[in-house]
């Protein structure tokens, strides 16, 4: 049985990570493959920002392709909390220092007008509660060593969470095809990921309906104003100083962003 001194030893290590931009062992190390045990880690760190002045804005939903959810062994998606602090703006720099070991996936992003408070939310309920969808590149990162990460590592980790950036335009969701949105995520003018939205847990709502009803059943249910990043539409590519990546989502938009060259 995991130990809440376990659980607290894990999330002080991410904790300090974090704040020191360094680097930690594998916190699977105190608290084992339990994706549980990761959200409690998950939920100490998350008291402790919000304790300390960050926003939360809405969540991210990782682990939506079915490959990789193999690859840790799980049959259901996670997810972290996103802060004020992480957004960008649409082709802003990014300072290399506000990342930690970042990589770059393409997403479409949607952002709530509605609270969503049910444990069983049904579909029509998410569609009617969703003001209006853009694309995103989420920057994932890892205050673990060389990503040597197992399903409850990212998980405790914020669901390897970092920062994100929101393209345009913003379309409101009736009339879009999200499942056939074919996707093109470039770096420096080299396409370096492709996708489409089914590779999204067979469509970007159903990952937003899952989170939501986790989220209501959790008892921090998702409210109007959040962002919902809702998962990876292709394969994640790894940036450097200097890189600038552009992703096009085909029917939803387009995204930008630069990393600093120091």
């Amino acid at each position: 049985m995991i130990s809440r001194d376990e659980i607290q030893k894990a999330a002080d290590a991410l904790f300090d990570a974090h704040a020191g931009q360094t680097y930690c062992a594998p916190v699977r190390d105190l608290i084992g493959l339990d994706p549980q045990a990761g959200y409690e880690v998950q939920a100490i760190n998350t008291a402790r920002w919000v304790s300390a002045g960050r926003r939360i804005v809405g969540r991210k939903i990782g682990l939506t392709s079915a490959a990789v959810q193999n690859q840790l062994g799980v049959d259901q998606p996670d997810f972290g909390v996103l802060y004020a602090d992480m957004e960008y703006c649409d082709g802003d720099e990014i300072p290399l220092s506000a990342t930690q070991q970042p990589k770059a996936e393409a997403e479409i992003a949607v952002i709530l007008g509605r609270d969503i408070n049910a444990q069983d939310t049904t579909p029509s309920e998410l569609i009617r509660a969703i003001d209006h969808v853009v694309p995103a590149i989420e920057i994932v990162g890892s205050r673990i060593k060389d990503w040597d990460i197992r399903i409850s590592d990212t998980i405790a980790d914020n669901a390897s969470s970092g920062l994100y950036v929101l393209g345009g335009p913003v379309r409101a969701l009736h009339g879009l095809d999200l499942v056939n949105a074919g996707m093109v995520m470039k770096c420096n003018g080299r396409p370096v990921s492709y996708g489409a939205g089914i590779a999204c847990l067979g469509n970007p709502l159903n990952a937003a309906l899952w989170l939501a009803r986790k989220c209501a059943e959790l008892g921090a249910p998702l409210k109007a104003g959040d962002v919902v990043l809702t998962g990876a539409l292709g394969p994640m590519a790894s940036m450097g100083p200097g890189d600038l990546f552009e992703a096009d989502i085909e029917g939803i938009g387009s995204v930008r962003l630069a990393i600093a060259a120091k």
